[in-house]
């Protein structure tokens, strides 16, 4: 199991910091994936990190949000710069084999993120 934390509510431009940490198994051999879902609408995978490699990120989000990982807390950070009103949406993170792929084996139930002014 995957738990989020640090989601909140913030204004326009400002900044947060959410958190993945793996309660019951190791992070080490899975690429993480942070998703988010807003209402109304499909869920959108927004970052995703392995091991190794470069991390990968949607359109909407480059430049402005950062995935890293610390494998020794076993923890999957995103930082968020620059928030905008359409950011505000449940964020999950999810372990699987590949950041490509569909398959997650694990997934965290969520943290609010809301933007509005």
């Amino acid at each position: 199991q995957l738990v989020e934390s640090g989601g909140g509510a913030v204004q326009p431009g400002e900044s947060l910091s959410l958190s993945c940490t793996g309660s019951s198994f190791s992070i080490d051999y899975y690429v993480i994936s942070w998703f988010r879902q807003a209402p109304g609408k499909e869920r959108e995978r927004v970052a995703c990190l392995g091991s190794v490699g470069r991390p990968d990120y949607a359109d909407s989000v480059k430049g402005r949000f950062t995935i890293s990982r610390d494998n020794a807390k076993n923890t999957v950070y995103l930082q968020m710069n620059s928030l905008k009103l359409e950011a505000t949406a449940v964020y999950y993170c999810a372990g699987g084999a590949s950041c490509g792929g569909d398959e997650w084996n694990y997934w965290g139930r969520g943290t609010q993120v809301t933007v509005s002014s």
